[in-house]
């Protein structure tokens, strides 16, 4: 199952849309509902617009925490849809924390269920939350709707896959899922798939169906994404493409040798086509995985020598809201790991004491901070903004269009 789908189980209903407007980080007292940063105020620098995620979620998951360690609490009979797992405080958080859009994961990732059922209904389950929040979220197309997010101080949300079976045998689908507004499509996750090998996989590369399938994605204008791909499969897919794709959130190998992270050669092939590659704050970024927010920007600091200031972003593989209580967290971490080991979607370096997140880059000061942290660096006010999302925004012209 995806890593978020644990945590994904019980949310409370969605509490109010946010109010239009300019965004702006704020500093306040930490509490135990502010979701701060480790404990800290958000930071008083503010982030020059667009702050683009490219690969995360905007849920609370405190409360589905309560739900698994709590199974007769009204939290945990919520039923399973998208307005269940965002509520005001996640909301508010996302408003607070600068953010102007994330590439959102929907749709099948791994599991029993039928994948391309299963990613049609929650397609529509997240339409519908759309649809009764317009002043909150604004669904995206094109980078115009990511440009009037920013302006109406709304949440921009890029629909995304994380695996790409539920294409079946029957590539029609790129083009139906292109028209229900899916924006971006990952080749494969861990394990293999018919189009190509996971990163947890033997590297045999892309198949014949992943080809064709890289070549439709292109002609419908949907994002290619390599993240959790194989290293054949992502040299093979860049050998086929005939415009730029993407590595939405990874790390770097020759920084951290483990498979989920992008070898150089991968990383500079993203780079010279034109792409784009986000780098997460997981525990794939230091071998024993309790990775910190200096170890992100090492991470992004050698992607920018190996890529280029054009090409690096952020894609962060987790929410906005932090976790209050992580001595209470481990009892569902634990389960967590336990599902993905038996589902065989588990990767090297995750386990049931490494965090899916990093500790002290969490919350709605995440950004912030992580601006702060580059500029210390030397890093230039110009660089940041393209790291923390004109990258992704340029990207997002050059393939969906303006």
């Amino acid at each position: 199952m995806d890593r978020r789908a644990v945590l994904a189980g019980a949310m409370v209903s969605l509490g109010g849309g946010l109010a239009a407007g300019p965004v702006r980080a704020r500093s306040r007292a930490p509490d135990a509902s502010a979701g701060t940063l480790a404990g800290k105020p958000v930071a008083e620098t503010p982030l020059r617009a667009p702050v683009i995620n490219f690969l995360g979620g905007f849920s609370n998951p405190n409360i589905a925490v309560d739900a698994a360690l709590d199974p007769q609490s009204a939290a945990a009979r919520l039923p399973d849809t998208p307005q269940a797992k965002v509520d005001a405080r996640a909301l508010a958080d996302v408003r607070q924390s600068g953010l102007t859009a994330v590439n959102l994961t929907l749709g099948y990732v791994s599991g029993p269920m039928d994948p391309f059922e299963y990613t049609v209904r929650d397609i529509g389950r997240w339409d519908r939350l759309i649809r009764q929040h317009p002043g909150a979220l604004r669904k995206v197309y094109t980078a115009a709707d990511i440009v009037a997010a920013q302006a109406q101080g709304q949440l921009g949300v890029i629909y995304g896959f994380q695996n790409a079976v539920q294409l079946g045998n029957d590539l029609d689908r790129v083009d139906l899922f292109a028209d229900l507004g899916v924006r971006i499509i990952q080749l494969t996750y861990n394990p293999a798939n018919p189009l190509g090998a996971g990163s947890m996989a033997p590297n045999t590369g892309l198949t014949d169906f992943g080809r064709q399938a890289v070549e439709r994605l292109q002609a419908a204008r949907v994002m290619v994404d390599l993240s959790h791909s194989g290293e054949k499969t992502c040299l093979d897919a860049l050998a086929v493409a005939k415009g730029p794709i993407t590595i939405s959130h990874t790390g770097c190998r020759a920084v951290c040798d483990l498979p989920r992270n992008k070898t150089d050669a991968e990383l500079r092939g993203v780079a010279q086509g034109g792409g784009v590659v986000g780098i997460y704050f997981m525990p794939f970024l230091t071998p024993d995985g309790h990775a910190k927010a200096e170890d992100v920007v090492r991470h992004i600091e050698h992607a920018l020598d190996v890529c280029g200031e054009d090409h690096v972003a952020i894609g962060t593989d987790g929410d906005v809201t932090g976790i209050d209580d992580l001595d209470r967290y481990r009892a569902v971490l634990r389960e967590e790991i336990r599902q993905r080991r038996a589902a065989g979607i588990s990767a090297t370096g995750e386990s049931e004491d490494t965090y899916p997140f990093v500790v002290d880059l969490r919350g709605p000061g995440q950004f912030t901070h992580l601006a702060d942290l580059l500029s210390k660096r030397g890093h230039k006010s110009a660089r940041i903004d393209k790291i923390l999302g004109g990258n992704v925004l340029r990207f997002a012209r050059d393939v969906w269009g303006a």
